[in-house]
């Protein structure tokens, strides 16, 4: 008997979650939409991530992450493989940070990144 494992192309610290389920809350964001997590052109860097609530597309990945439906183009997860999403709440810095082990190089701000 073969147990196959799931391996999630993304993951969220404790802070991410609370803040993303608030979100979804405070929003009335419905079961149909998942989070949606991938990466377009632009931005300092060349490219910028997507992070935002969103409908599924086709093709669209389907993962559940620390209880979050989560959606992810297939030819994104080559850039996002293994990026941790956390949140930050603090007096210098407040949203969501990203931690991409694939990028090269990174804008000041956080949200571009070259590979």
């Amino acid at each position: 008997m073969s147990t196959a494992v799931e391996i999630l192309p993304v993951s969220f610290t404790p802070g991410a979650v609370k803040e993303l389920f608030k979100l979804k809350d405070q929003q009335e964001i419905g079961d149909e939409f998942g989070l949606r997590v991938g990466v377009e052109g632009g931005g300092c860097s060349g490219m910028s991530y997507v992070l935002g609530f969103d409908q599924k597309k086709d093709g669209d990945q389907e993962y559940i992450i620390d209880g979050i439906k989560v959606f992810m183009h297939k030819a994104h997860g080559m850039y996002l493989m293994g990026m941790q999403i956390d949140f930050q709440d603090g007096l210098n810095a407040r949203g969501f940070t990203f931690n991409n082990p694939n990028a090269a190089s990174s804008c000041g701000c956080g949200t571009s990144f070259s590979v």
